[in-house]
């Protein structure tokens, strides 16, 4: 009996020390080996974060770190913008999420495998429009890596919290109160408009406007099941 017993403890305990190992890294999603995207990809979800909470380093800094993964996953020949939101300042008029990413379509890193999604796809005029319409759901918003994110009922940690700065139609909030973290600007002052990549919680269903976070920093982020990560869309 010992001889049996001993092997599969030894097995479950490599096994649980493996997943503590990928959950300690903040992974939230199940690793690919040797994945290569598909040349068609045109879209994909960071699969890190840049890591400084809501200091993006502005549009500039976001748009870089989508062009970085990109270059990494294969697919540097693109040029890629974050879609992201800023909302308008003084001598700075506001930035639309949706006026960013050019028309479409996009195809996530396994290329054929979903059929592609469009500007009218993933945008409403109203809230009810965004959430008939939306063809973007969590088998479409994978990583450059070709992983789907984890999200509601799926192993900690949940990393569904998607940010955007934008209202469901893909622009950006007219009021006062910060939704960007200053413009991308800041990780210790206003909040985020965040996403579910998922498309579950908050009662919405959006994937690209569901709550806004109760600050800006890694730890704000990561008390609403997010880690700061974002959509990348290719322009060209």
């Amino acid at each position: 009996m010992k001889r049996i017993v001993l092997p599969i403890a030894l097995s479950l305990f490599v096994h649980l020390m493996g997943s503590y190992t990928v959950f300690a890294q903040g992974v939230g999603y199940h690793a690919l080996r040797n994945f290569i995207p598909s040349e068609l990809m045109s879209f994909f979800v960071t699969s890190e974060p840049i890591g400084d909470g809501g200091n993006l380093g502005g549009l500039a800094g976001a748009d870089a770190h989508c062009q970085r993964l990109a270059r990494n996953a294969g697919a540097g020949h693109r040029t890629w913008r974050a879609y992201l939101s800023t909302q308008a300042r003084p001598g700075q008029p506001a930035i639309n999420a949706r006026d960013r990413i050019g028309g479409g379509p996009w195809y996530h890193a396994r290329g054929t495998l979903r059929r592609p999604i469009k500007t009218s796809e993933i945008h409403g005029d109203t809230l009810v429009e965004a959430q008939r319409g939306a063809n973007m759901f969590k088998a479409f918003a994978l990583t450059e890596k070709g992983n789907e994110i984890n999200g509601v009922g799926d192993p900690m940690p949940n990393l569904h919290d998607m940010l955007t700065g934008t209202r469901p139609d893909g622009r950006a909030f007219t009021e006062s109160e910060d939704r960007t973290c200053n413009n991308w600007s800041s990780n210790d002052e206003g909040a985020a408009q965040v996403g579910h990549s998922d498309r579950i919680g908050h009662g919405n269903q959006s994937w690209n406007s569901s709550h806004a976070t109760t600050g800006c920093s890694q730890a704000d982020f990561a008390s609403w099941n997010g880690a700061g990560l974002f959509y990348c869309f290719a322009i060209d």
